[in-house]
């Protein structure tokens, strides 16, 4: 089977990638930078440059394709609202399928999306899994949460660094996964036909709060967390303030999202049956103390490393 990952270099969509090249599939990623995607050809990826807003691009892709992954979604540093980049993008890349009669199709959206449709990336989402709900495709929506990479960034580093960690007013229970396990997911949809016309929760083992996330980090590093919270009302300004500005539309569209992540509401949701139409083990997927606890580990143990280096440069210096 020949498959299109369609956000291949981004933090799931390189997993998902790696995962399908080792269960046996032709994989191709449309990129924008190929350039910056060596290593997906290094792990055996075909790669094709292109951009979801030119249909000849998808067109090209899509080339004799079976299934595909979609992945993708807007940067932090595109220019244009995700409006723009993500929904055009989706248009474009369904109506390319529908002529290419690529009609298997694995779309990775988000948790709770109905839920906040103020929030211009969950309204994508939303209306994105309608547009493949009313659709002729035979579609698997998997809804996931936030990913446990972006507690490393948020909690872990800042208080290894004895920086200030930034939270909500409001702070959300999340259930945060590994993306290596949402790839367990995608790829494992590509053998199961009971999932398709389907949509499914995707979320870690357990929903935690910021403050249990941060005891877990204190643990583990040794280290006390130093901690701000942000009103809630704060964030609402800021938005409103860079969203006067044409070039600082999705910083908006970025800070609307705090919504959800501050909003209190707990992301979480019953996965029994997500595992059992994918035949997946619960007990294999990633625990978040696991996870933190194997980073720390592993830059504790460099950072040791490095202190005897200097150690060893110093000693060279003395006169005995």
């Amino acid at each position: 089977m020949q498959v299109l990952v369609v956000g291949g270099t981004g933090t799931v969509g390189r997993q998902i990638a790696k995962r399908a090249i080792d269960a046996g599939y032709q994989v191709r990623c449309m990129v924008r930078n190929p350039r910056k995607a060596a290593f997906l050809q290094e792990w055996g990826c075909e790669l094709t440059k292109g951009d979801l807003l030119e249909p000849k691009d998808i067109a090209y892709a899509l080339d004799g394709v079976n299934a595909l992954i979609d992945a993708s979604t807007s940067r932090p540093d595109d220019p244009k609202s995700v409006y723009e980049t993500d929904w055009e993008g989706k248009l474009n890349l369904f109506r390319s399928c529908e002529k290419a009669g690529v009609k298997r199709i694995i779309f990775l959206s988000l948790l709770g999306a109905d839920r906040f449709r103020n929030v211009p990336l969950m309204d994508i989402k939303f209306c994105t899994e309608k547009l493949l709900v009313d659709s002729n495709f035979d579609y698997t929506i998997l809804q996931g949460v936030a990913f446990m990479q972006g507690v490393i960034g948020q909690f872990a580093i800042p208080i290894l660094d004895s920086q200030t960690v930034w939270i909500s007013g409001s702070p959300t229970e999340i259930a945060y996964m590994n993306t290596q396990d949402m790839a367990r997911f995608a790829v494992a949809a590509l053998k199961r036909p009971q999932t398709i016309k389907h949509s499914y929760p995707v979320v870690g083992p357990k929903a935690w709060s910021p403050e249990e996330v941060m005891k877990i980090c204190e643990k583990e590093s040794g280290k006390t967390a130093k901690v701000i919270r942000v009103s809630p009302f704060l964030i609402g300004v800021a938005q409103n303030l860079v969203s006067f500005f044409e070039p600082t539309l999705n910083v908006a569209d970025r800070l609307a999202f705090a919504e959800v992540t501050g909003g209190g509401e707990k992301l979480d949701a019953e996965m029994e049956e997500t595992y059992a139409d994918f035949d997946l083990d619960p007990s294999s997927t990633t625990t978040l103390q696991s996870y933190i606890r194997e980073y720390y580990e592993m830059i504790l143990k460099r950072l040791r490393e490095m202190e005897a280096d200097l150690d060893k440069d110093a000693k060279k210096k003395l006169p005995f």
